[in-house]
């Protein structure tokens, strides 16, 4: 094999395009003497079921239990939200606790990981990958908006297509619409002015921070926000950024040991430049974070920008607050478009942990506990963190999240990429608590233009529609459902003349 280094101009040329060479080499050079990036896979002893201690049941569940301690701790320090409880024999309802949740608004931030460009996403490979069949129906639409996306920040992308085929507002844009009814929520329920809008972080790249910041200024005149944040007398969003390096990918595992850094036939510029996966998101975002708690934040949500489901549960925040645990993280049972990231696994002494498929666990191995009649819990990308312990902890996180290389197979060829898998560090915190959520309501993501498409019902009553493929347009419709479930209260959007729009332009 060639010299893995790189030559003076190549190092430029890398630079320029925003990579931190000085990390990649020695991503590489610790991979390829073992000492990083060869970090053991979790072995699952198996997959752990809905208990009502670990695992929590949030779908059905009317109310929930808590001791006293934890009850006077939560009061003493949030008196205020604690008003809105009524303990009977240490149980609260599910109302009173979403009235908690709203009242602890004022010491929230919420943050979303915008770190990547949609490669994957309109990927053709990936795409037809996923059911030829679909592909070819969607190919031309598929066409047309893979090329509106590819190569973009995602967040910027649409989120959703109208009925009638139109793109629809953004992902970022639902994300901040989603702050301000909350904020709504808040002076409804305490009759209160003083939340002036609820913080947000994001962690962008290098390659993508100066396309998100022009959006973001273009979305004070948004539709989806600025008549609703006039009514408010706040403005559209209260915003934090910090940007994660790009690295280089690498050689595939197929072409052995020693690792190289990829180059492609492109003889202008050979080298792919990807972020490192957004468990960086630790060390990227730690200064912010940082910030936020000196400001009086003691609760953030982090999660996928792409997940039209991730918005703040205020029954999750307040039981998080309550039982003063070190973090929540969403699960929802798997299903047949769950392709793209982790599950929720027994790690063994007592711990839960996150292993993505692909990386941490293959699909095989993911199979075969389905076929042994185990229900695997899917993890939907989404975490609540007490600030103050997560800040306390943050340099152990850096420090000790895995590094793991995964092979890809792209249209510009074969390679491996280096990434820290953000959910991973489920397994580095003790007693975590496993929300079970219905998926439909809390994990509409889209890791593949694909999924969008279906998720936005495009042609799922069309007898071109795959009729071998049950199981997926059960699905599709499934997906479907809960988009316009979740456009028409959580986002508080209405249908008219086949075109989703802000129920205060009605």
């Amino acid at each position: 094999m060639s010299d893995p280094l790189l030559t003076l101009e190549e190092t430029t040329q890398l630079l320029n395009h925003g990579v931190d060479v000085e990390l990649s080499l020695s991503i590489l050079d610790g991979y390829n003497k073992g000492q990083t990036g060869r970090s053991e896979k979790v072995i699952p002893e198996g997959v752990p079921e809905i208990d009502g201690k670990r695992i929590l049941d949030l779908s059905g569940a009317k109310s929930f239990h808590f001791s006293e301690e934890e009850l006077r701790k939560f009061t003493k320090s949030y008196p205020d939200a604690a008003s809105y409880l009524n303990p009977e024999e240490g149980r609260i309802s599910r109302s009173e606790l979403i009235k908690a949740g709203t009242a602890l608004l004022p010491v929230f931030a919420y943050g979303f990981l915008n770190g990547g460009s949609a490669t994957s996403y309109g990927d053709i490979k990936k795409n037809s990958g996923f059911s030829p069949k679909l592909f070819d129906l969607y190919e031309d639409e598929f066409t047309k908006l893979a090329a509106q996306s590819k190569g973009r920040p995602k967040g910027v992308t649409p989120g959703f297509l109208q009925p009638v085929g139109l793109p629809g507002p953004s992902y970022m844009e639902l994300k901040l619409r989603s702050l301000l009814l909350l904020n709504k929520s808040y002076k409804g329920l305490t009759g209160k002015d003083e939340l002036k809008g609820i913080p947000f972080f994001q962690m962008t790249s290098v390659s993508n921070d100066s396309e998100v910041q022009g959006a973001l200024k273009t979305y004070k005149q948004s539709p989806w926000l600025k008549s609703l944040a006039k009514s408010l007398d706040i403005p559209p969003y209260d915003a934090y950024s910090a940007k994660q390096p790009l690295i280089t990918a690498y050689s595939h595992s197929s072409q052995g040991d020693p690792k190289e850094i990829f180059r492609s036939s492109n003889k202008d510029f050979p080298f792919i430049c990807l972020p490192g996966g957004h468990g960086q998101c630790f060390r990227v975002l730690k200064k912010t974070w940082q910030h936020l708690y000196d400001k009086g934040i003691r609760f953030i949500s982090l999660g996928n920008i792409d997940n039209l489901g991730y918005t703040l549960d205020p029954l999750e925040l307040a039981i998080l607050a309550i039982k003063d645990a070190p973090a929540g993280f969403d699960e929802s049972y798997k299903t047949a478009v769950d392709i793209k990231g982790g599950i929720l696994v027994d790690a063994g002494k007592g711990r839960l942990n996150c292993v993505d498929l692909g990386v941490g666990i293959s699909h095989e191995e993911a199979a075969a506990l389905e076929s042994s009649g185990k229900k695997i819990l899917f993890n939907c990308g989404t975490g609540l963190f007490n600030l103050e312990w997560l800040l306390k902890n943050i340099d152990a996180i850096i420090e000790g999240l895995p590094l793991r290389f995964s092979d890809q197979n792209k249209d510009i060829g074969l390679y491996s990429q280096a990434e820290q898998v953000t959910w991973e560090v489920m397994g580095m915190i003790k007693d975590p608590i496993i929300f079970a959520v219905d998926k439909y309501q809390r994990f509409l993501a889209a890791k593949i233009l694909l999924e969008n498409m279906m998720t936005s019902g495009l042609k799922l009553n069309a007898p071109g529609f795959p009729d071998d493929q049950e199981a997926l347009l059960a699905t599709a419709q499934k997906l479907n459902g809960g988009l316009k479930n979740l456009l028409s209260t959580v986002y508080a959007l209405v249908l008219e003349d086949n075109l989703w729009r802000p129920e205060e332009k009605k």
